[in-house]
């Protein structure tokens, strides 16, 4: 990883570099000059987007001006002679010749190229919070006009200013919890929204050079911050001549997060109940996977068989199919490809959350990925998946963009612990595979107006001390201040329900119930977690199981008693679930799919 870059240049690099700027200067802009297929960061000013521009050849009528010699003549009286008896001189006319210089104008029709550009298609305001890529430009008038992609789709030109050109934006603060036990520190790449080059690229994280300006605390290497003390700092990122600045605390308190794990679990009678794997589901449904040639058409929907063996136990049908995908066709580049794979869905009013993972990345430490925003006021059921082709006539297909924002590339998790206010989007981005580790947990808050990241925390849950660490990788949002979270006690065979309030940037956690079961007794995954705040019970996802669970939340239900389930045959694994005012959605992938649940028995 980069952290420092070289300020010198030797000379034969330098006249390397001044070979290349005259062979740049003699090449020929009429063609589209290629780069490497780069995301672009839209900034504040709006430029006329045109959906072609090319040098034509016109003729033109083309004034000339010539001089010609011409002679003409002039009546001179010239004096012959002077008569000297009467003292007068005689005089004659004659003719003299003289030549003058004579302009003429003609016209000549002349042919020629200019620059035309094509049709008006739009501003590039309309973009700025979709994700943007091109991959070659042209020049006109000394000005960089790039050809872009918009969520996938080719569109056209703009001038390159309407990019973000050498900007760096970060989180501006970021709060740490104490913990003597961790191992590993706070990422600074984390705090990265974007870094820019001069051309408005977005730039990787490692080579985004970061320092570190603190008495107590430093960074690593590897671009790590330690929080094993308590202590302040500034770090600084820098790429060329973009530049920003992130405050960086590690609060006081080393006890902050320590609780009592002290529920007594409400026991159930569940038979022995397994589910295929993961990798089983997987190889099922992969041969599903839609382009937007071959988008569905009509919904699903599926009934589930309740726990007393009722068959219509409660239903799913599709309300919404997620676009193919939201990235250019040879999108490799993780940065740049925003994966049509959802692992997390959250619900407020009318507005739905995503995280993207692409396939295999939700299990990496550092796993990163898109949020994706969507208005349902304006979701028509499947046009969505077509966004990224050019089979939507242009004025439908700006209409579904200017109702969804992707998020800069960012820290995810596994993708699994999605939470929304009106506000905000939350992200509990743990690693899946910590096998319980006594590291911080990071909660990472996303402004829905611009989906990108404007506040980071670290809080820690042990049981009594680091020896009994609660990990959360399943968790809810209920308010701004307030997070529910699930914990599986494998070596207990329960799982435990967590309340954990922030008040300023300090939490507190507590444990608000448990159930004494695996529920599935072949030790799978859990894919979704929600608390229907309207019936007060919880919902968790195995696969195509649903469980319902008394949350005891506000009082209406006993806390930790298992209330029903039910087992869907989709044949695809449940990737997320959302709540909101007792509507309970779940998302399945191959294709990507958003299903309201209904008819569900108590």
């Amino acid at each position: 990883m980069r952290r420092f870059a070289l300020g010198m240049m030797t000379s034969a690099a330098l006249m390397a570099g001044l070979a290349s700027q005259v062979q740049a200067s003699s090449k020929d802009y009429s063609k589209s000059t290629k780069t490497d297929l780069v995301t672009k960061i839209m900034g504040n000013k709006s430029y006329q987007v045109y959906s072609s521009l090319k040098l034509e050849e016109v003729t033109k009528k083309v004034k000339t001006k010539t001089k010609e010699k011409k002679k003409y003549t002039v009546k001179k009286k010239v004096a012959v002679k002077k008569n000297s008896k009467k003292g007068k001189t005689k005089y004659k006319t004659v003719k003299q010749v003289k030549y003058k210089w004579v302009t003429k104008t003609a016209y000549k029709n002349v042919k020629k190229k200019e620059w035309k550009f094509g049709k008006k298609l739009t501003a590039s305001a309309d973009f700025r919070y979709a994700h943007v890529q091109s991959k070659s430009y042209k020049v006109k008038g000394g000005k960089r006009y790039y050809y872009i992609y918009v969520d996938g789709r080719p569109v056209g030109y703009v001038n390159e200013k309407a990019f973000a050109l050498s900007k760096a934006n970060v989180v501006s603060q970021v709060s740490l919890v104490n913990n003597p036990s961790d191992s590993v520190g706070f990422n600074a790449e984390d705090a990265i929204n974007y870094v820019t080059d001069q051309h408005g690229s977005l730039v990787d994280n490692d080579s985004v050079e970061i320092s570190c300006k603190s008495a107590k605390l430093n960074i690593s290497d590897t671009g790590y911050v330690s929080s094993r003390k308590a202590g302040t700092a500034v770090l600084t990122f820098k790429y060329g001549k973009a530049k920003a600045t992130s405050k960086l605390t590690v609060r006081r308190d080393a006890k902050e997060g320590i609780s009592s794990a002290d529920v007594t679990p409400v026991k159930t009678d569940l038979p022995e109940i397994e589910t295929w794997s993961a990798s089983d589901g997987a190889s099922l449904s992969s041969s599903s996977t839609i382009t937007s040639k071959d988008a569905v058409s009509s919904s699903h929907k599926y009934w589930a068989t309740d726990m007393s063996g009722n068959a219509k136990g409660a239903d799913i049908e599709t309300i919404f199919y997620h676009p193919a995908v939201l990235s250019a066709p040879g999108s490799s580049n993780l940065e740049a490809k925003v994966s049509s794979a959802v692992q997390g869905i959250d619900f407020y009013d009318n507005d739905l959350v995503t995280s993207n993972l692409d396939l295999g990345q939700a299990d990496n430490r550092e796993a990163r990925g898109h949020m994706v925003y969507y208005n349902m006021r304006k979701v028509k059921k499947c046009n969505w998946q077509l966004i990224p082709s050019k089979m939507l006539s242009f004025n439908t297909w700006l209409s579904y963009i200017k109702n969804i924002k992707v998020s800069p590339y960012m820290k995810l998790g596994h993708g699994q612990s999605v939470g929304s206010t009106k506000k905000y989007v939350y992200v509990l981005a743990n690693w899946n595979r910590s096998n319980n580790w006594s590291n911080s947990q990071e909660l990472i808050r996303v402004k829905k107006s611009t989906m990108e990241i404007d506040k980071i925390w670290t809080f820690k849950v042990w049981n009594g001390s680091a020896k009994y660490p609660r990990i959360f990788l399943n968790a809810d949002v209920i308010d701004d201040n307030t997070l529910i979270a699930l914990f599986h006690n494998a070596s207990k065979h329960r799982y435990e329900y967590w309340k954990i309030t922030r008040s300023g940037d300090s939490f507190k956690a507590k444990e608000v119930g448990a159930t004494g079961s695996d529920l599935i007794s072949n030790s799978t995954e859990v894919q979704g977690f929600v608390w229907d705040s309207a019936y007060d019970v919880y919902y968790i996802a195995f696969n195509d199981y649903l469980f319902k669970i008394g949350a005891g939340l506000d009082g209406g239900t006993e806390a930790g008693k298992l209330l029903n389930y039910y087992k869907f045959d989709t044949g695809r694994e449940f990737e997320g679930l959302g709540s909101y005012k007792g509507e309970l959605y779940v998302n399945l992938n191959h294709p990507t799919e958003t299903l309201k649940v209904d008819h569900i028995t108590k």
